[in-house]
């Protein structure tokens, strides 16, 4: 098969991994992709928001099979245009995908599904978002209604943070993803990341993970795209995978279904473990980056197999096996990030930091210049390692972290303390 796969970072590389692994493989293509993935496949430059120029290349291509990896494509109608052209493509349509492209939308599906989630307020104005943080006060949480690469989002310790991230989101801080604002009942707990498959009917359970979202040690400074993962996540035990499936996944997918907008795709639940169970904090409708990088660590089957089920409807005659062992993976960041940052540092010392058994390194942000890397985002690197334990895991991680020679670029240094703790 010729496949198409749609990305450029740290999740496609780890997607372009595995898939370059499947025997039903034949010819891989990424667009655009990265520095790491020239390895794996043939890159291509491809704008995904040229859905004509996409569609032109596969029939050009004889492309049998495109997965999309990133969220904006999916919620531009990528996947529509290309079923449209006689394509099949894995994710889901433009209005399935408004699950991640619109928090409202979400929080509609789990008040008519009686999905758990977070009380919240859906406002078009900062006066009216304003004066609901004047009746609640904080901790609250704010949220761009929109996409915003994972930065729409602030948890208000006090007010006045709670009226300044408003006032951001109107400000156009966000772009388009601002005009609206979901405010939230800030919610005591854990969080975890429990992906499914699914086909518009039935769903496959994957694995689970955690992220660290704040860009320093000790959960500290500014929310980012992820600063590392691990998987599994320790806190979701299978009593509390059952439960989610049964209260928030299994709801979601019907309730979808009856409105006329089956999911296919994977479905990435953002969670809260409370003492009340899990509740959803947000869907993704797409891999996250970087826990995309630690699942793919650990599947043992075939992913072409299992995406082509969830664009076919045949999840129900597949499964899907995980290695028992932990994969953890420490981001390296530029300096600065998320704010501004450098691109262009040199990069050296990946094939000394990769060559321990267990031991990928997943590009994010790179590219080549001649027989140079070149740092060419805010996240860069993705430092994964399989271990037998999380602390096997971790050692071995942060050993190749200290193979790489970049000065440039920074990494928080307590990826997994969660699991640790435990």
């Amino acid at each position: 098969m010729n496949i198409l796969l749609i990305g450029s970072g740290g999740r496609e590389h780890a997607l372009a991994w595995a898939l370059a692994n499947s025997p039903l493989l034949t010819k891989l293509y990424v667009a655009p992709g990265n520095a790491g993935m020239s390895e794996l496949a043939e890159l291509v430059s491809l704008d995904a928001a040229d859905h004509g120029g996409v569609i032109d290349f596969c029939q050009t291509k004889g492309i049998d099979f495109v997965v999309v990896g990133p969220e904006a494509p999916l919620v531009a109608g990528l996947v529509d245009d290309l079923t449209a052209a006689g394509i099949k493509a894995f994710g889901p349509s433009k209005t399935a995908a408004q699950l991640e492209g619109s928090k409202s939308f979400t929080k509609a599906i789990c008040d008519a599904a009686n999905i758990p989630t977070a009380k919240y307020g859906h406002f078009k104005n900062a006066a009216d978002a304003k004066a609901h943080v004047e009746a609640h006060g904080a901790p609250i949480v704010v949220k761009a209604d929109g996409l915003a690469a994972g930065k729409g989002v602030v948890v208000a310790m006090a007010k006045d943070e709670a009226l300044a991230a408003i006032d951001a989101c109107f400000d156009g801080s966000f772009g388009d993803a601002g005009a609206e604002v979901v405010l939230e009942e800030f919610l005591e707990g854990e969080e975890a990341s429990f992906f499914v498959l699914a086909d518009g009917k039935n769903i496959l359970p994957l694995a689970t993970a955690q992220d660290h979202k704040r860009a320093f040690d000790g959960d500290q400074g500014p929310n980012t795209g992820g600063m590392g993962a691990y998987s599994p996540a320790p806190v979701m035990t299978d009593a509390l995978v059952e439960q989610t499936l049964e209260e928030i996944i299994r709801p979601t997918v019907a309730e979808m279904a009856r409105r006329g907008m089956p999911f296919k795709g994977v479905l990435f639940a953002g969670l809260m473990i409370t003492d009340e169970g899990p509740k959803l904090i947000e869907y993704n409708t797409r891999f996250g980056d970087p826990e995309c990088q630690v699942l793919m660590m650990r599947l043992r089957d075939d992913l072409l197999t299992l995406l082509m089920a969830s664009a076919d409807g045949t999840l129900d005659k597949v499964s899907a096996r995980w290695r028992p062992e932990t994969a953890m993976t420490v981001v390296l960041a530029a300096n600065g990030y998320p704010g501004s940052y450098e691109k262009g540092t040199e990069i050296k010392g990946l094939k000394t930091a990769s060559s321990a058994d267990g031991v990928e390194i997943f590009h994010a942000g790179t590219r080549s210049d001649g027989g140079r890397l070149l740092a060419n985002g805010g996240r860069v690197l993705n430092v994964t390692a399989l271990g037998s334990t999380v602390a096997e895991a971790r050692d071995k991680a942060y050993d190749a972290v200290a193979k790489v020679d970049w000065p440039e670029g920074f990494c928080r240094k307590d990826i997994g303390w969660r699991a640790l703790a435990r």
